[in-house]
């Protein structure tokens, strides 16, 4: 007697369309491009050092509602125009939520905010949301949860995203080697950083791995490595942006012999969950750059239209510009904190330009 033994827990299936036909139905366009290339080059030098600005992720938690997406992205647009001689800004553009236990998982994988699970709508509505950020002039970054999504969208990601969830994962260190853009490893939920500095001497070497490619057949991979990663310090079950964390994360990663600087997220662990105290971690890294701390290169904000955050449902009944994950700060509140960031690098710049 032959036994099934193959698919056993599996209800339904259903194809998904390949990479190559999603991007030329919406191909990125020559200013894009531009933009994206020049965009993963300044991240790049600005977190070895050869660049005195400082890179600032914001954006709202994920992307729910692609009109709201947009109208951020405008009003960030200007901001990124005010203070791009002392920060580049960058567009947290968050698609795919990795979940503790269950939840909504994003747009890509549930578009429509009902569990119908659209995924061929979602990639489609990634992608366009990605396409008309940069056609802004504004370039965006995400978190890469798999290695499947980002041959739809990864030419359009100046720098991406490691989660506190994913940074031991072998096949997320193998796809951070191959990713063309800068890619920031968070230390684990567990506070621990030195998974996250062997991430990144894991993604810096070569590797094979298993993915598809454009055309969607199975393919094995040979990554060169990515020399542009780094540590995202999120917290754990306390604070670690503070001056004593930095110091000591910069120090291990010299040990390691790679780049010294860090990136903080002034939500999660940093906030203690609590949305409000971004504004406090934000006064206490300015106040760490206006006293000459060029080993923090980056930061990161969970920002929206309105602060906040609420349960998912139908776009029609829900509130326009609110989160539906994490709380972020509002509009106002992120002027603020750019606003304070700018000038304390305008403070670290006129300090070291006296020593010097």
């Amino acid at each position: 007697m032959q036994y099934l033994t193959d698919n056993t827990r599996i209800s339904g299936l259903m194809e998904v369309s390949p990479p190559n036909e999603v991007i030329s139905e919406m191909p990125i366009s020559p200013g894009a491009s531009e933009l994206v290339f020049k965009s993963r080059k300044e991240i790049s030098d600005i977190l070895h050092g050869n660049d005195d600005r400082l890179v600032v992720v914001v954006g709202p938690c994920s992307i729910h509602d692609p009109k709201s997406a947009f109208e951020y992205a405008k009003r960030l647009k200007n901001l990124e125009t005010k203070f791009c001689d002392q920060l580049k800004i960058v567009m947290r553009v968050y698609f795919e939520k990795p979940r503790t236990t269950v939840g909504w998982k994003g747009l890509i994988n549930d578009p429509n905010l009902d569990d119908s699970f659209d995924v061929n709508l979602g990639l489609r509505k990634a992608r366009k949301v990605l396409l008309d950020i940069n056609n802004l002039g504004l370039p965006a970054g995400t978190e890469f949860l798999d290695m499947i999504t980002p041959q739809y969208i990864a030419d359009l990601i100046s720098w991406g995203a490691i989660g506190a969830r994913t940074t031991e994962s072998q096949i997320h260190r193998e796809l951070a080697s191959g990713l063309s853009c800068p890619v920031g490893f968070k230390n684990s939920t567990n506070g621990s950083i030195q998974v996250a500095i062997d991430a990144i001497g894991s993604a810096s070497n070569s590797h094979i791995f298993l993915s598809i490619t454009k055309e969607g057949k199975s393919a094995i991979f040979n990554s060169s490595g990515n020399e542009d990663c780094h540590v995202i310090l999120r917290g754990g079950s306390d604070t670690n942006y503070e001056a004593s964390f930095v110091d000591s994360t910069s120090k291990e990663l010299d040990k390691a012999k790679k780049a010294s600087t860090v990136m903080i997220d002034m939500s999660h662990g940093n906030s203690k969950k609590q949305f409000k105290r971004q504004l406090i971690v934000n006064k206490d890294i300015s106040d760490q750059i206006s006293s000459g701390e060029d080993r923090i290169f980056g930061v990161m904000i969970e920002s929206h239209l309105e602060e906040g955050n609420q349960k998912i449902g139908p776009l029609d009944q829900i509130k326009y510009g609110q989160s539906v994950t994490d709380a972020c700060v509002g509009w106002k509140d992120t002027e603020i904190m750019l606003n304070q960031l700018s000038t304390a690098i305008e403070t670290r710049r006129k300090k070291l330009n006296k020593s010097a």
